[in-house]
């Protein structure tokens, strides 16, 4: 990792295990509410992994706090702001790609905007998202290629395409030049389906 992406993964972590110790959660309730292993969730908590979207969208359903809350500053104003360069790179491709997620909401009905580049040959594959997700895609640059269960559409500048994020998904460039979009995720009720595993939880110690 980086020097940005490993800062990125501490602040990631410490509030992980903030939000795990506040429901007086084990790491092994955590880990089996989000489905990932506990070495997973030790490592993220340390800082010490650089882990997928799919493996954060998990964690923050579980804990029922979305994903902005992972990587977004706590502001107490109800305007929040992020500057040019500040949002965070969540992901990032083997031929130059990155998406950065840039704005998001609190919970129980959470929005997402992400800013996506996709070098040549840059493909990101997308886990089924929580039931009842939708996304949103505008091409900014280039050409992306969405694939969305069995169907592919390829968009081109200023397209646009919405579909259900509960469905397998994927996002990739195929052309020879760079490609960029913006990406916004609706995630409906985030934290109701956490609620009756924070109820047992609570009952289980912490681990320090």
């Amino acid at each position: 990792m980086d020097e940005t992406t490993a800062a990125l993964a501490l602040v990631i972590g410490a509030r992980v295990k903030r939000e795990r110790q506040s429901r007086r959660w084990t790491l092994d309730h955590l880990a089996q509410a989000a489905g990932v292993s506990r070495r997973m969730v030790v490592n993220v908590e340390q800082g010490a992994a650089n882990p997928s979207v799919g493996t954060l969208l998990r964690i923050s359903d579980a804990l029922g706090v979305g994903l902005p809350a992972l990587v977004e500053p706590a502001q107490a104003k109800p305007v929040k702001i992020t500057r040019r360069g500040e949002g965070a790179a969540l992901w990032s491709g083997e031929f130059g790609g990155r998406g950065v997620l840039v704005a998001g909401t609190e919970p129980p009905d959470v929005v997402e905007l992400w800013d996506w580049t996709l070098g040549p040959g840059d493909h990101h594959v997308s886990e089924e998202h929580a039931a009842g997700t939708k996304e949103l895609i505008q091409v900014r640059q280039g050409t992306v290629t969405v694939q969305v269960a069995d169907q592919s559409v390829t968009l081109e500048v200023g397209d646009a395409v919405a579909f259900s994020g509960d469905l397998p998904h994927s996002y990739a460039n195929h052309d020879v030049d760079p490609a960029r979009f913006s990406l916004a995720v609706f995630e409906p009720g985030v934290g109701t389906r956490a609620g009756a595993a924070a109820g047992s939880g609570a009952a289980e110690a912490a681990d320090v």
